[in-house]
């Protein structure tokens, strides 16, 4: 619909009895300024808010602040909430925005909003919704809007000021955009100035309630009028000679309500009423025409077709476009503009201008609006609610402005309505308002659509529900499956998603039985093949799958003989990568089938095959020493994402999973940062998702690192770690690092039963590589402290493990962890062992602790020259990993050998040194070390320091150098 430029005829009264709520709004405008009664000081923004009943002075009160922030040269953006309008979504945000571009070209709103333009211009109104089944979700168009309200506040020039009124008739979305953004007004000097009424506030919409009174701070609240205000306004209206009498009638009356006083001094003075007590009857008589059925009664004298168009403007709402009103109102336009004036003379309509220039209707006064609606005839109603519908998308508004009119029609088989909620639904869904989408296509269904149609809404009704009510999505696609005439491609499309809502609701056997059911009636092998990979895909995260070994035989089976040619086959040949890393295969075999995944592309925001197979195929490549590589990966996922508007657990996943690399990496505290703020999106979805679970484990598993005991611990208690693990495959182990934290505190005990129960549950599933989860080395390190013995059995078995699976990294790891259970003698072997294979791989922070261990029993055994070469060389990494409980112990066992620990440098972590970019040049062409030496005339130590370098800055091994150094 269309939006004004200016506030109602209402707000331009005079303002009695407010000097403190006007005070107040003209210390928060000086504050913008940094005005103080001393001089300049800091800008502040923040956050002002009014409360009051209907009629009360609210409007009148916001038009004063507003008049004022113009005076001082603040930028004003405006909006109001429309009784009618509580369900358009984005109603009150394109009030606010829209002026600004109005007088824009498409290009200009392009260069203006950048990237942003795809998420925020549909929300905005300012473009049509793209068409494609790929939607911002709520939180990434939340995020476009802050940042365009960020911009226009940066670009202005000078301080914003953003006025709400009615905000308690606000939509859901933008309310949730508005109190979100609301913390963040006073760090942008940015002023919000929000007016309600209370009472009124929607039982849902509590974050209102919140901003009302934020920060503990109560709103304003607008007082009704004194007797001595009260006469104010009837002297003025009615003249001087006005007798007190008379003037405390009108007060009683109205019982000071603003609104109610000046109407009936305006009606009063139309009669011809004498301010006089004499008239005091005359003036009760009137009273009852300023509202209720008063007010109506005074309508209907002005004739049926004036009646008409004033019922047809309350079904449009607020800012009616003068030729639609008379469309609805069935009159002619001459007719239409009489009985507009005649409403306006009666001080019912009010015209106004539009951002466009153009004329609309609105109501004086919202209570008017209220009463007018509610005098209509049901039965009447709903028919203009229908006329309006079909005016509006003649009249070139689209589906989604005549959606709201339709939620009012009574059912009726209308193939059009169906057409109409559907379309609307979709610009809904662009727009990043899903809730909307789901109520059209809920009352679509209720029409209902034919017989062929059917199972294509319930579809559809099932996909916007899949996020917010997966329990309902279930039964809609259950019941869409079940329709007898549904085509072939929508079967598979329902049966995709029926599976993905399975899944999201912890029913992983259920989805995986869908998938086999249905593959047993396709008669494509192209659709079957697709439906494999499906159920592989969910088998591969589920807990209580009952026999994970014949599951990875079979999918290793299948993979044998595809070529990845599409991407069905590219997804099973990503999962057999995957599941070879989790069950300790070759990190050989693992990375060659990651490699023929990946030959040929896939998408992360593919809604019909997810972003689950390349995020595993991104952890693969991490697992197999080429960290570098999955952060390539990764970062690609989070462009994706971000260009779309996904904004929620999609890219918490990314930034956990990217942080996690980090971890692995041994770059900790990027890692921290990453994981963060992969916790913090996921905590704004909701508790207990899985992309707080992975979040979780690898915040509590860097912390540890690090040597944040402490803080690993406020995690684990703030989230509950121990109150019970999830039900679905999630990496790191949860329960295995809830064992490792409980180790860390020295909880020996606890530590080892979960430890173990924890290896139980992954031995069942074959689950057994140990750079998957090192429960095994950590339970060795716990046994260690009372049966030495085993703690040397179970270490072996996990070096025995690492070496099947081959990756550098993970040998590195299982022997440094085997040698504390061994002899000195033993343990310099194993450790020396361990910081050659570390050398060679990129986990800078196990190097940093192999060192400074190998060190450490080199300085017992009697070698203090090569210990303090170690000591200081672990020192070092361990410094640049962020690692300070490593730096300590360095330090320590420098210092018991009666050294001095050098002063710690830092170097550009992923800038090459000359010497490293040669050696590294060299080791991809095949040389070993011996030959690198020759060539650049040092020793193969020194060779090896820099290839070791290279690595952990690079982010691969020997393997990925070839990819890049290209001969």
């Amino acid at each position: 619909m269309t939006h004004v430029t200016e506030p109602r005829g209402w707000a331009s009264q005079p303002l009695l009895e407010r000097e403190n709520e006007i005070l107040a709004i003209h210390r928060a405008v000086s504050d913008l300024y940094g005005a103080t009664d001393k001089g300049p000081g800091t800008r502040r923004g923040g956050v002002l808010t009014f409360a009051g009943a209907a009629g009360i002075g609210k409007t009148t009160l916001l038009a004063e602040a507003r008049r004022h922030a113009v005076e001082r040269g603040c930028t004003v953006l405006f909006a109001r909430g429309g009784e009618q309008e509580r369900q358009v979504p984005f109603h009150v945000m394109r009030q606010l925005i829209q002026p600004t571009f109005a007088a824009m070209s498409e290009d200009e709103r392009r260069d203006v909003l950048g990237t942003w333009y795809g998420i925020v211009a549909p929300a905005l109104g300012l473009t049509a919704a793209p068409k494609g089944p790929a939607a911002p979700d709520p939180q990434g168009v939340r995020d476009g809007l802050d940042w365009v309200v960020t911009h226009l506040t940066v670009r202005s020039g000078a301080p914003v000021v953003l006025f709400l009124d009615d905000a308690h008739w606000a939509d859901a979305e933008s309310l949730a955009w508005l109190t979100a953004f609301a913390a963040r007004a006073e760090e942008l000097a940015m002023l919000i100035i929000v007016a309600c009424r209370p009472d009124e506030i929607p039982a849902d919409a509590a974050s209102l309630r919140a901003l009302m009174g934020r920060q503990g701070i109560r709103p304003h609240e607008l007082a009704s009028l004194s007797t001595s205000a009260v006469a104010r306004i009837v002297r003025d209206t009615l003249g001087e000679n006005a007798d007190d009498v008379f003037c405390r009638e009108c007060w009683a009356i109205t019982g000071g309500n603003p609104f109610e006083v000046v109407e009936l001094a305006m009606k009063g003075r139309d009669r011809g009423i004498k301010p006089h007590q004499e008239d005091i009857p005359q003036l009760r008589d009137l009273a009852s025409a300023v509202k209720g059925s008063g007010l109506i009664d005074r309508i209907e004298q002005l004739g049926p077709s004036t009646v008409r168009l004033a019922w047809a403007a309350a079904v449009l709402g607020t800012a009616v476009p003068i030729t639609i009103i008379g469309n609805v109102a069935a009159l002619g336009e001459a007719q239409a503009s009489q009985a507009i004036e005649q409403l306006r003379a009666a001080r019912i309509l009010t015209v106004l201008t539009s951002v466009r220039r153009k004329e609309v209707v609105d109501f004086f006064h919202p209570l008017i609006a209220t009463a007018v609606y509610r005098s209509i005839p049901p039965g009447v109603r709903v028919a203009m609610h229908g006329m309006a519908a079909q005016a509006l998308v003649d009249d070139g508004h689209g589906a989604a402005a005549a959606a709201r009119h339709l939620l009012e029609m009574h059912p009726e088989g209308d193939p059009w309505v169906v057409q109409q909620l559907r379309q609307a639904a979709r610009d809904s869904f662009s727009a990043g308002a899903p809730d909307a989408a789901r109520r059209y296509l809920a009352r679509a269904l209720r029409e209902p659509p034919e017989m062929e149609d059917r199972a294509e809404v319930l579809f559809e009704l099932g996909s916007a529900n899949l996020l917010h009510d997966p329990g309902t999505t279930i039964n809609q696609l259950r019941t869409a499956l079940e329709e007898p005439r549904t085509d072939q491609a929508l079967r598979e499309a329902i049966t995709y998603r029926l599976a993905q809502a399975l899944a999201h609701t912890g029913e992983l056997a259920a989805a995986s039985g869908v998938l086999a059911d249905e593959a047993r009636r396709a008669t494509s092998s192209r659709t079957r093949l697709r439906m494999q990979a499906e159920q592989f895909k969910w088998n591969s995260v589920r807990v209580d799958e009952e026999n994970s070994p014949a599951r990875s035989r079979l999918l290793a089976q299948f993979a044998k003989r595809l070529t990845g040619r599409g991407l069905p086959e590219r997804h099973i040949l990503g999962l057999r990568a995957w599941d070879a890393a989790m069950r300790g295969e070759s990190a050989a075999t693992a990375l060659a089938y990651a490699e023929q995944a990946l030959d040929g592309g896939m998408s992360w925001t593919d809604q019909d095959f997810g972003f689950e197979v390349p995020a595993v195929v991104a952890v693969t490549l991490m697992y197999c020493d080429q960290p570098g590589r999955a952060e390539e990966l990764f970062n690609t996922g989070i462009v994706e994402f971000e260009a779309k508007g996904w904004r929620g657990a999609h890219l918490s996943f990314v930034y956990t999973l990217l942080g996690y690399v980090r971890y692995r990496r041994g770059r900790l505290a990027e890692a921290e940062d990453f994981v963060r703020n992969g916790l913090q999106i996921a905590d704004r979805i909701g508790h207990g998702i899985p992309a707080q679970w992975y979040a979780i484990g690898t915040l509590i598993e860097t912390l540890l690192a690090r040597g944040n005991v402490a803080e690993a611990k406020k995690v684990a208690r703030t989230y509950k770690l121990a109150e019970g693990f999830p039900k679905a495959v999630v990496y790191p182990d949860p329960q295995a690092v809830w064992g490792k934290l409980l180790l860390a505190q020295e909880r020996i005990e606890e530590a080892e039963q979960h430890l173990v129960a924890a290896g139980k549950r992954l031995d069942l599933r074959g689950t057994r590589n140990p750079s998957w989860s090192s429960w095994q080395l950590d339970l060795a390190l716990a046994q260690l402290t009372h049966d030495p013995d085993q703690a040397r059995a179970t270490a072996t078995e996990a070096v025995a493990r690492a070496r099947a699976f081959g990756a550098a990294s993970a040998m590195g790891h299982a022997l440094r962890v085997s040698a504390a259970t061994r002899d000195p003698a033993h343990a310099v072997v194993l450790l020396q062992e361990a910081v050659g294979h570390l050398e060679r791989s990129p986990a800078a922070c196990e190097l940093a602790h192999a060192l400074i261990d190998h060190g450490t029993a080199l300085h017992t055994m009697g070698d203090p020259h090569l210990a303090a070469q170690q000591l200081y060389r672990g020192m070092e990494t361990a410094a640049a990993c962020g690692a300070d409980i490593l730096v300590d112990r360095a330090r320590t066992q420098l210092a018991s050998a009666g050294l001095r620990p050098r002063r710690l440098y830092s170097s550009e972590q992923d800038t090459l040194t000359i010497a490293e970019h040669t050696a590294a040049r060299h080791a991809a062409q095949g040389l070993d070390a011996s030959a690198i030496a020759k060539q650049m005339h040092l020793d193969t130590q020194s060779v090896a320091e820099l290839l070791s370098s290279v690595y952990t800055k690079l982010g691969t091994d020997r393997m990925g150098l070839q990819r890049t150094f290209p001969a």
